[in-house]
């Protein structure tokens, strides 16, 4: 007798719900928090319900897990009901190839696609449900837009969402070839995603007319270590950062890593329970001609560690045991240099600056393959592309003008889960760039806090060494280029902060007192730290100054945002005459139903930029 089947049954299980909390449940399982993956995806989902346009963006730090985010964020966009999810990447294989296979090692239905599976299937063939990966790239988005053609409406999700997809040519009045073919692809009903840990290019370009109130903060998870770590405002680092005076030799390059060879062989012999393979990265030029003869540096270094009769055999060795002295005295540099010696042959050197490089390297050419694992690559390592292990990082990609601000915070690829080996991990800079550097964050870190005061435009810092964003991609017809002054989250006035400011109006304990007041969203942390920290460098004195009413702005102010296209702290107001050696001026406006806001100033070389739209 054959069995009655209950199809009815069968369709209900066709019909995919509860991806989110499945992916949810794979990450806490493998014992991986997803408190900050929660907050970013309700956040984008609700926002994306009640914004004013079809675009947000979601910022985080670089290196800090967004791929898992975006996976959970895909989950809980299908069970809403969005039909058609489409991944934008930069035009990297390297970045594609990881991201696609962390996707379908998810678990995650319907398995995700690479752009090219979907255009080998038959155009008549529609699925319910469709993930796509793209690069960006214009033939790959022309033939995916043809393809898609009719299927409803698309939500685009846009990793490293600053990079190419901004329009360059916003100035002119036209579009650049990227910029006009993502908003084909998004159409007049879909929805675009931006997930960028450098998002200013993206406001200040009004890329596809996203609102920085409707932005996400996608946070760190408690096992990250970022900007705090690598580039304290004290400068004060837990890992060991070694200095170069010039650009970086080949002497250098090749102390760095016999550097690295014995710091693997210590935690190999002596810190962890079975060995585990590593990464050092080279990044010193753009140029593929640079990275051969950084190949042929490291070549010949690791060639002479395995042949025992060369000269240069002996030279190497006896700097392995300097260095493992140097190190780790209380080791046996026997047992470390043994070690380099014995496993220097399986060295895994892996140039990355081509497709033709990833193609030979294989589809994992970013996890360390051996112990000794050197990757060496320029444009191509800057942006996305994972490092598990990188221990050593070998960086003297300098400029001769000024240094972007996105370029080089994606360039931190030492950011990420170091923990377990943190005060091992070694970066190999010239100091100047150190300098700059540092510098980046620190101007990143204060504008992010204007963003998060989720009240206007934030405001973005550059100076004579550093600039935001790409001058073609800011949008001239509504951003101020120099306003001059920051402001952060509003407040009710009260007249007895005067009182607190008259007190000591030069002391840092002042701006503690009135945060203490005020909260951390109205005076934040990071700025106090940060005017203590230039202070503390020789750089100039504090004045904070007593409140004033904008009542007198007139027209020239909005009044219930309390904000003015050209700033409200003038001269009269800085009262040069009271406090003739201030460089760091702060004041509160209020208006006239009680609310505040705490202004910023920098009396110096600093410029604010803040788009007006």
């Amino acid at each position: 007798m054959t069995a009655v089947i209950d199809l009815a049954k069968f369709k209900a299980k066709a019909k995919l719900n509860d991806r989110y909390a499945k992916q949810l449940k794979r990450l806490q399982a493998a014992d991986i928090p997803t408190t900050s993956i929660e907050v970013a995806v309700n956040g984008a989902v609700s926002n994306l319900a009640k914004a004013s346009t079809s675009a947000l963006v979601i910022y985080g730090e670089p290196q800090s897990g967004k791929t898992e985010m975006m996976i959970c964020l895909t989950a809980k966009l299908l069970d809403q009901g969005h039909k058609i999810i489409v991944h934008l990447m930069n035009d990297s294989v390297d970045l594609l190839t990881q991201n696609l296979r962390r996707f379908k090692t998810s678990g995650l239905a319907p398995g995700p696609r690479n752009s090219s599976e979907l255009l080998q299937t038959s155009n008549g063939q529609k699925p319910a449900e469709l993930v796509v990966f793209c690069k960006k790239n214009a033939r790959d988005l022309e033939k995916l837009i043809d393809r898609l053609n009719g299927t409803g409406k698309i939500v685009v999700i846009d990793d490293e969402a600053d990079y190419a997809t901004p329009n360059s040519k916003i100035n002119k009045g036209t579009k650049t070839t990227i910029n006009d073919l993502v908003g084909q692809l998004i159409g007049s009903d879909g929805f675009y995603v931006g997930v960028t840990a450098t998002p200013a290019r993206l406001d200040l370009n009004n890329t596809f007319k996203n609102d920085t109130e409707k932005w996400v903060s996608f946070p760190p998870h408690a096992k990250y270590t970022g900007q705090d770590v690598f580039f304290p405002l004290d400068k004060k680092v837990s890992y060991r950062l070694t200095y170069l005076q010039q650009g970086g030799n080949s002497q250098e390059a090749r102390d760095a890593l016999v550097r690295f060879l014995v710091t693997v062989a210590y935690l190999n012999k002596v810190v962890n329970d079975e060995e585990k393979n590593y990464t050092m990265l080279v990044h010193t030029s753009g140029k593929k001609l640079d990275h051969e003869a950084d190949r042929t540096t490291i070549e010949e270094a690791v060639h002479a560690l395995t042949e025992a009769d060369s000269t240069d055999f002996d030279t190497l060795v006896t700097n392995v045991y300097a260095t493992a002295q140097q190190l780790y005295p209380a080791a046996d540099p026997d047992e470390l240099t043994g070690y380099v010696v014995e496993n220097a042959s399986r060295t895994s050197l892996v140039v990355l600056n081509s497709e033709r490089d990833r193609i030979a390297a294989g589809d994992s050419a970013t996890e360390p393959s051996s112990p000794f694992t050197i990757i060496i690559g320029g444009n191509i390592v800057s942006r996305g592309v994972t490092f598990p292990n990188l221990l050593s990082m070998f960086f003297t990609r300098n400029v001769q003008h000024k240094l972007q601000q996105d370029t080089y915070i994606q360039r931190a690829r030492m950011f990420g889960a170091r923990g377990a080996y943190l005060e091992h991990f070694e970066l190999t800079i010239p100091t100047q760039l150190y300098a700059d550097w540092h510098r980046c964050f620190v101007f990143h870190r204060l504008a992010l806090a204007t963003v998060r005061s989720e009240l206007g435009s934030p405001v973005w810092i550059g100076d004579s060494r550093v600039s935001v964003a790409s001058d073609p991609s800011i949008d001239k017809a509504t951003v101020a280029l120099d306003k001059g002054e920051m402001s952060f989250g509003m407040f009710d006035y009260a007249v007895e902060l005067d009182q607190i400011v008259l007190g000591d109006p030069s002391s840092i304990v002042t701006l503690d007192a009135l945060r203490a007041k005020l909260g951390n969203d109205a005076l934040p942390q990071f700025l106090i730290d940060y005017i203590k920290a230039v202070m503390a460098g020789g750089g100039g004195t504090l004045a904070i100054h007593t409140a004033s009413t904008i009542a007198n702005y007139g027209s020239t102010a909005n009044h219930a945002a309390i904000s003015r296209d050209k700033g409200f702290m003038g001269k009269s107001q800085l009262e040069p005459k009271k406090f003739p050696t201030a460089v760091h001026h702060v004041k509160i406006f209020y208006n006239a139903n009680g609310r505040a806001k705490l202004f910023y100033k920098y009396k110096g070389s600093l410029q604010f930029i803040q788009n007006l739209a």
